[in-house]
């Protein structure tokens, strides 16, 4: 394989359509513009297929493009089988901390080491997780993904999941800042609205970003929802297209150092914000560092063909921080290495142990988030 181009990592983060690179995708991901490949359960068919394509990815820039993925636990795991544990969803850790709140961090925290090492000893740097919105129980977007209703224990439960993570070596990004959880909405196909006030929203839903987990989080994901009542804007947008609530709060009154990745262009929650190049233009001036443009390959060409954005000299220094440098550890040099850690076997054998989610939740219409395919519109001519 040919040198790696150096090329600093821009702020478009794409997906591939399968489980390895075409001619066409290589040259994409050697665009400027792109800093990351996000992974979906297409891409992976086993471990050493993974970790062909993360090594490919790899290979193509230095620095490395950031390999990420949505691998949560629950419905929320792109990769579940050959060398991969099956991890609890995150209200089941809420319902272990109504038992026992030793207990359930003890759980939190093996979970955490169980996904971090897993994706890493695969080449996956990072995973869009934990998921910090509140269960108010009628979310169709979040459902069991949420830790629980109280903000100081999904908190103390994150909290300990991300401790898990960095004892991989990996860390955390938050979602869906400010808060998901209270609209019934999923913005996977619906713009939702949340009519509550600022304080209210304050006080529970950005809670656990203003807990000391907040200064943990490598990374936050904006959600795709307006909050008219809470947003002083002349015209509220999403939070991921909002100054208000990513300059002024995030970054202002909270005192978020990390990236900020914008959730899905494509969502339907998105759609305010005009085409590809309007909704790239608006998140980016609102304050995301990274902007995630998946499962339309079409419009991601389109996105770096059309869009010149001017370099951040803060954007690139806090791209280039949200992975380390320094060479992983002989124990995750592959999974097989992994296997031999002791830690890791305990861990998941802890995890293994952790009692399933049997609560009744709303039905979520995003239910087969993870079995996304690419879809592809072709152009006339």
């Amino acid at each position: 394989m040919s040198q790696a181009i150096h090329r600093p990592r821009g702020p478009v983060m794409i997906d591939v359509a399968g489980t390895a690179l075409t001619d066409e995708e290589r040259e994409r991901l050697l665009d400027p513009l792109v800093g990351g490949v996000i992974l979906f359960a297409r891409n992976y068919t086993g471990s050493d297929q993974l970790r062909a394509l993360t090594a490919e990815i790899r290979a193509l820039r230095d620095p490395a493009l950031i390999i990420a993925v949505d691998h949560e636990g629950g419905r929320v795991q792109r990769f579940r089988t050959d060398g991969f544990t099956r991890l609890p969803a995150m209200r089941s850790l809420g319902a272990l901390w109504a038992q026992d709140h030793l207990a359930a961090l003890d759980a939190a925290r093996a979970t955490g080491f169980v996904l971090a090492a897993e994706l890493l000893a695969h080449g996956v740097d990072l995973s869009f997780t934990p998921v910090l919105d509140l269960d108010y129980g009628c979310s169709r977007a979040i459902g069991n993904r949420a830790f629980h209703r109280d903000p100081q224990a999904v908190a103390a439960l994150a909290q300990a999941l991300c401790a898990g993570m960095a004892d991989a070596g990996m860390g955390c990004i938050g979602k869906h800042f400010p808060g998901h959880g209270f609209v019934e909405a999923d913005s996977h196909h619906d713009v939702p609205v949340d009519e509550r006030d600022f304080g209210t929203i304050w006080a529970e839903d950005v809670a656990p970003y203003r807990h000391r987990l907040g200064r943990q989080l490598a990374g936050v994901m904006p959600a795709h929802v307006i909050y008219p009542k809470a947003d002083p804007s002349p015209q509220p947008q999403p939070a991921g297209f909002s100054p208000f609530w990513l300059k002024d709060v995030l970054r202002g009154r909270l005192g978020f150092k990390g990236v900020i990745f914008s959730d899905d262009l494509n969502m339907e929650g998105a759609r305010l914000a005009g085409d590809i190049v309007g909704r790239a233009k608006a998140a980016y001036e609102a304050g995301c560092d990274m902007l995630l443009v998946c499962n339309r390959p079409d419009l991601a060409a389109e996105l770096l063909d059309r869009w010149a954005p001017v370099p951040d000299a803060d954007n690139l220094a806090r791209l280039a921080a949200i992975v380390p440098s320094t060479a992983r550890p002989a124990w995750l040099a592959d999974p097989f290495a992994l296997e031999l850690h002791a830690a890791y076997v305990q861990a998941r054998e802890h995890v293994a142990s952790i009692p399933g989610d049997t609560s009744v939740a709303p039905t979520m219409t995003a239910a087969t988030i993870g079995q996304q395919r690419t879809e592809v519109l072709r152009k006339d001519g």
